[in-house]
């Protein structure tokens, strides 16, 4: 029987890295996905935000897009995308019953109701 675990792609990079880490990728946007991992374990995130905010903490690297690691004025390390034994790592303690799989939004949605555009009758 195949099990089916959904997986945050932060964690198939940052659980690959050691130390203190920032891992980043694209969100579009001009805003990147951001998580901190210490050794391969999450402190923080994840979550989303424009670069000046994401708050950088105690991270000493920083891993995954480049082109978003060079937005920080840290040294960047592999992997620079979620790796397989990264991927089967995140799940390696759950178990044989994996948690159900829900989204994890990290941004609001554009989109809006009549009501929270003031059009609503």
């Amino acid at each position: 029987m195949r099990r089916r675990h959904g997986v945050c792609s932060l964690d198939g990079i940052g659980n690959q890295t050691r130390g203190e880490v920032l891992v980043v990728t694209d969100a579009r946007r001009r805003e990147v996905y951001w998580a901190r991992y210490r050794d391969g374990v999450r402190l923080d995130g994840p979550a989303v935000a424009a670069p000046p905010d994401v708050p950088v903490g105690g991270a000493e690297h920083t891993a995954g897009s480049a082109a978003h690691c060079a937005l920080f004025d840290l040294p960047c390390i592999e992997p620079t995308q979620p790796v397989p034994a990264g991927l089967v790592a995140a799940v390696a303690d759950w178990g044989d019953q994996p948690a159900p799989l829900v989204p994890l939004y990290l941004r609001r949605p554009d989109a809006k109701t009549l009501a929270e555009r003031g059009l609503a009758r």
